[in-house]
Formats: structure tokens, sequence, C-alpha cells
């Protein structure tokens, strides 16, 4: 193959045309309406921002010091980031209602080496995501068991590299496994457990907000950026960790009764509902408590115990639990949604594309969920998971170049949202998540880029010849409904 040739095959695009047709067969359910996908979103976002990492920021730890409650512009930051790639993403959702998410916004846009490689990120980002939330559940499960006297041995309750005696963290195992099996249920019965969990979430979080409004002291805000704009800006790096979600839920474009229509106001709608709760519980935060006494792992819970309500910090405690738990459940419903397209495209076996009777992809299902739950309960988990924030902003990075792209390719295609003020959105949203990662250290960088190059060497083995848009793809000969 010549060179010229090799480019082409690599630069091939999806065509927009075929995404609709090719979904009718696809084996998934079409099952979520507008709140439930506003749900999912929400359940993505909102969670270990408000009960582990606004404690975190604005306390500081051993590298990083506190920003006090300037952690509200970290917060801030953070969102604009997000906001500028999040109606990128409604755009593309309204035009293309397909699993896969910025894998396929920028395989339609930019070609498939750049789908592949946004794919491939997605994969390891989202189960490691998945596996760090799991860790945080755990702490808090052991935290409440401790509470009423059941002691777990410290061996089963974390990993070696915690340096507690701990050899494997059984209680992140068993929440992944937990979850995994939630998700194999079907995409309805999910959606109907997550619009729950979210209402509850967020009764939970109107509650703390509600009642911690009363015990303000203003003196606590002052000093308001106690360390300057620097760890402000660090701070943001850390908790955009918080205020993604919804590009996990967009993966499930595929499974919304009304995509076209749903998906950009859900995208737009979670957002806006998880920042409106994030910048209120922020101030409450650290008005309640100053900065530098606030439980780091443990925030709200330390700040009314502060004040003495300790029993409101164990209902805290306890309903943080499921609403962390909501977070986990989006993020493999990502990662699986993301490899079932990847394989139905050919750049991935067959084999991990076929739905079972509820329209659930069982087999990458119980797969990425085994995973998660390996990389919890055995590996260290901090190293693994500094990938999480550089890798969805390098996704944010092409969804937001990828409608630059394709709103002056294609100007004819059909779009139900169309974002504003073009092309200067997502260019800010390119030039912020950009700025987001050369915040993070630099052996992130060298992970992600070993990762990326081991996915290059995956796909010019395999993807690339079996993909479906090679017309000499094996894979031709036997494409066919992907269902069990």
């Amino acid at each position: 193959m010549s060179n010229t040739t090799a480019s082409q095959s690599v630069m091939r695009r999806k065509p927009i045309d075929e995404i609709e047709e090719e979904s009718k067969s696809s084996g998934l359910f079409k099952s979520l309406g507008l709140w439930q996908l506003t749900a999912i979103g929400v359940g993505g976002i909102i969670g270990v921002g408000i009960f582990s990492l606004a404690g975190l920021v604005a306390h500081g730890d051993a590298s990083n010091p506190g920003v006090g409650p300037a952690v509200l512009i970290s917060f801030l930051v953070a969102g604009l980031a997000s906001g500028a790639a999040a109606l990128s993403y409604a755009e593309f959702a309204g035009m293309i209602p397909r699993a896969g998410s910025a894998y396929t916004y920028g395989y339609v846009a930019l070609g498939e080496i750049i789908g592949w490689f946004i794919g491939w990120d997605l994969l390891l980002e989202y189960i490691a995501i998945v596996a760090v939330v799991a860790i945080g559940i755990s702490g808090y499960v052991d935290a409440f068991l401790s509470g009423i006297g059941i002691h777990m041995p410290a061996w089963m309750t974390s990993t070696a590299d915690a340096g507690t005696g701990g050899v494997i963290n059984l209680p992140a195992i068993l929440v992944c496994l937990l979850v995994t099996w939630i998700l194999s249920r079907g995409t309805k019965a999910f959606g109907r457990f997550e619009l729950i969990a979210v209402a509850i979430k967020v009764v939970l979080i109107l509650f703390i907000i509600g009642l911690g409004i009363f015990y303000i002291n203003t003196q606590n805000f002052n000093p308001f950026m106690p360390s300057g704009f620097g760890p402000v800006f660090s701070g943001a790096a850390t908790v955009f960790f918080a205020v993604f979600g919804y590009d996990a839920m967009s993966t499930a474009a595929e499974e919304a009764t009304d995509g076209k229509k749903h998906m950009p106001k859900a995208i737009i709608l979670s957002l806006i509902i998880a920042m409106l709760l994030y910048v209120a519980a922020t101030l409450v935060l650290t008005g309640m408590q100053n900065y530098k006494d606030i439980n780091p792992t443990a925030g709200f819970a330390s700040a009314f115990s502060s004040v003495g309500l300790p029993v409101i910090a164990t209902i805290i405690s306890v309903f943080a639990v499921l609403s962390i738990l909501t977070v986990m459940l989006t993020f493999l419903l990502g990662v699986t949604r993301v490899w079932f397209s990847m394989s139905r495209d050919g750049l991935l076996p067959g084999w991990f594309s076929k739905t079972d009777r509820h329209g659930t992809p069982q087999r990458v299902t119980w797969i990425a969920g085994i995973a998660s739950a390996i990389l919890a309960g055995v590996f260290p988990i901090k190293e693994v998971a500094d990938l999480t924030n550089i890798g969805i902003l390098a996704a944010f990075v092409v969804v937001c170049i990828s409608v630059i792209v394709f709103r002056y390719k294609r100007p004819d295609a059909p779009r139900t949202f169309r974002l504003p003020w073009m092309p200067v959105v997502p260019a800010f949203g390119v030039v912020a998540s950009a700025f987001l990662m050369s915040q993070l250290h630099w052996q992130t960088w060298v992970r992600f880029v070993v990762w990326l190059i081991v996915g290059l060497v995956i796909y010019f083995t395999y993807g690339r010849r079996n993909s479906l848009m090679n017309p000499a793809s094996p894979r031709h000969a036997d494409v066919s409904t992907p269902s069990a």
C-alpha cells in the first residue's frame, strides 16, 4: 500500500448519512426519555465533586496548597471549559444520536484515526473513573460500618499502596460488581434506578445547602483566595473530574426515545443543574468551616460536625454512598457504549457488539465491570486515576475542533441544536481544555502517551484492516444485526 493510500485509509470519515440506518438495527432498546437522560447526566456530574473534591481542593494536600473559599472559582473555571465542550456535544448529539459520543463525533468530522484515538482513550478513562469512585465509596462504607461497631480487617479494606496493611479492597470490588449487575439488567431498568437515585441525591444536596446556610460564618471567607491564582487554576484541573458526565450520558444516545430532540436539552440541563448546585454547595462548605479545618475526604461531614450536628454528618455519609454510586453507573454505561460502537464499526472484534434480550451488550458490560473491579481492588489506583482528567480533556479538545470543522464542511446537515457564537465558543473550549491539561503532572502525560501508543499498535494490526469503512474488510462478510 502506498503512503498516499495509507494516509487516506486512516483519515477516512464515517458518512453521517449512513448512521441513522445503522442505528435502527443496533440491537439497543430505545427507552430513555428527556428526564431519564438528564438524570444520567446529573448522576455522572454530581457526586465526587461535592462530597470529596470540593473539600480536598479547598483544604489542600501535601502537593497543593489549599485554595480556601476560592474553590468556588476553581469550579467556575472548570465549568466554563466544560460548558463550551457541552455546547459542542449538544450540537453533535442533535445530528448524530448514536452510541459512541466523542469517538463517533471525531470519526465523522476528523477521520478514523482520530476517532480511534479518542475511543481508545475513553475506554481507559471511563474504567479508571469507575474504579476511583468505587474506592471512594469503599471508604464511606468502611467508616459507616466502623461507626456502628463493625470493624473490617485492614487487609481487606485497602490496597498495598495505602500503607495501612491492606492487600485487597474488597468493598470496592463488590461495589463495582454490583454496579455492573445493575447495568446488565437493561437500559430501561437502569434508567429508572438512575432517575430515583439522582432525585434522592438532589434532595440531599438541597437539604445540605438549605440547612448549612444558617451556620455560615462570613469570617471564614476571609481570606477568600489564600494561595493566589496559581493553585486556583490547578484546583480547576482537579475538580474538572466533577464537571463532566454528560459526555458519558451522550454515549446512550441510541437508547433515547428521541435522541435528536432530547440529547441536546439533556446535556445542557444536566450541566446547568450541576453547576448551580456546585456554586451553592462550595459557598456553604467554606462558610461553615475554615478551609484549614475541612476534612479533605469528607468535607460536608466535617463541616456539620464542626457546628455540633454529628447526626447530620452521619446521614450525609450514608447518602453520599448512593450519590456517588450514580457516578459509577453513568461512566460504566459510557465505556460499554463506546466499546460497543467501536466493535460495531469493525475497529475491534465483532464479538464485543453482541446484545442480549435486554438490548444490553452484556459481554463488554461485564468485561469493563470486572476490569474496574480489578483496578479498584488490587492495583495502586492513584496513578491510574490521574489519567482520567487528561483523557476527558483530550476528548473535549477533539469534539470542539470537530464541531468547527463539521459546521463548515457540512453546513447543510440537519441540526436540532446549533451552538451560538461559532467558532468562538468551541475555540474557547479548545484553549481552556488545553490549558487545564497543561496543569497536570508530566508523569500523567507519559502514561497517557504510552496508552495511546498501545492503541496505535492495535489499530494498525487489526482496526484499520477490519474497519467497515475499508471496502476489503473481512467483516463485510459477516455483518449482521448485533444480537445474541
